[in-house]
């Protein structure tokens, strides 16, 4: 009997320091890894949107990210762009506050694309696609999120194959309000701003040769114009009802016609074809693509990160804040794509990080941006909710 006791007495310690480790376990989970619904937090945000806010004192890392449910048609993304002009620059808060009110009231939004930086006359240029209600304002190079005519959103590599054909079959290919070489050709539109801001190059002012669709531009459309008039100075002024074809010194001696009255062609396609697409925006690299991690080389910093992702039923928005060792250190590329994994996104997308990285919900930003307050960035993703009426 003494036997006995003695065994349970033995086996009921051991029990209870396993019991008392595990607690101590789940306790320090709990403080290393928090994650809290926030949604409560702001009234302002209505069914079919969840605001998280997760920390990790292992690390320490503060992530921010909305789940956004699909099926909910009053849900719908555009893009906003600063100062509305291809070269601005401005604070998220403030791209938000300028918004036509007719679009839907704001609810959530992330920076954007990646942009020229640097002081220039280009300054604020999206490096990539930006479609803005339905306005092609700036062109793709690779990785793109777009929302398809049907509501189906994608994010793969995009080419434009932009064209101006002449008369004679003269074909020049050309991007969209950025910074032109001497040897290639640029079409400046409106949304550029008031002047083109080129330094070298022969300008062809162009008009609208027929009742045909004209501005503003759309991508996969072809408009037919006319050379009013050619300009041998750079840095034109772009007419609000007109656009300006650059082309660098180098390219221009190779052109024969341009001639007042001259008619040019003008395509928009691109692969894959984005007719009627409204909202597309820039960004990079593939973080997830069929469901599967992609691969990353080479040395991976870890920065503040801002992500988008999605799968059948619902989109994810995220910022990472980094650079701030009492807050949180950031994320490596890997591990942003690990953490969009977790959360279920099928496909997902880098978006510009470092002291761009921007958080807004419900009127305020959410997040710590790294330099201490908000940067002037060159656009925006935002999700507003459309009028009933709309």
């Amino acid at each position: 009997m003494n036997g006995w006791r003695q065994f349970f007495k033995i086996h009921l310690s051991s029990l209870c320091r396993h019991i008392c480790n595990y607690t101590l376990i789940l306790l320090l989970a709990s403080i290393s890894f928090s994650q809290t619904n926030n949604e409560s937090l702001v009234p302002s945000i209505p069914q079919g949107l969840q605001y998280f806010h997760q920390q990790r004192s292992n690390g320490p890392l503060s992530i921010h990210w909305v789940k956004i449910d699909r099926s909910q048609a009053k849900f719908v993304f555009i893009s906003s762009i600063a100062q509305k002009k291809v070269f601005g620059l401005e604070p998220l808060s403030q791209q938000i506050q300028f918004l036509n009110p007719k679009l839907g009231k704001p609810l959530v939004a992330v920076n954007g694309d990646f942009f020229i930086i640097r002081p220039g006359p280009y300054q604020g240029d999206p490096t990539g696609l930006q479609i803005v209600q339905g306005e092609l304002v700036s062109s793709p190079r690779n990785t793109c999120l777009w929302i398809d005519p049907n509501g189906q959103p994608h994010i793969d590599n995009v080419r434009p194959a932009f064209q101006a054909t002449w008369p004679d079959g003269t074909n020049v290919k050309f991007d969209i309000n950025q910074a032109c070489a001497e040897d290639k050709a640029v079409l400046y539109t409106p949304a550029m701003g008031p002047s083109t801001r080129t330094e070298k190059a022969i300008e062809l002012i162009l008009k609208q040769s027929d009742d045909s669709e004209w501005l503003p531009i759309k991508p996969g459309q072809t408009y037919n114009g006319t050379i009013l008039s050619a300009n041998q100075e750079p840095n034109s002024v772009i007419p609000s009802d007109k656009l300006v074809l650059s082309l660098g010194t180098a390219l221009a001696k190779k052109i024969k016609n341009t001639e007042s009255g001259t008619a040019i062609s003008l395509s928009f396609q691109t692969r894959p074809d984005l007719k009627d697409v409204d909202i597309a925006i820039g960004g990079g690299p593939v973080l997830i693509k069929d469901a599967k991690i992609q691969k990353f080389t080479g040395f991976q910093p870890r920065h503040p990160r801002t992500a988008i992702g999605f799968n059948d039923r619902f989109f994810f928005l995220l910022a990472v804040d980094g650079r701030q060792m009492d807050l949180s250190i950031g994320m490596t590329l890997p591990e942003l794509a690990d953490f969009m994994h977790k959360l279920g996104c099928t496909e997902a997308m880098n978006l510009d990080g470092g002291g761009s990285t921007t958080f807004w919900l419900d009127g305020k930003v959410m997040n710590s941006p790294s330099d201490g307050h908000e940067r002037y960035i060159a656009n925006g993703l935002i999700l507003v909710q459309k009028k009933r009426d709309n």
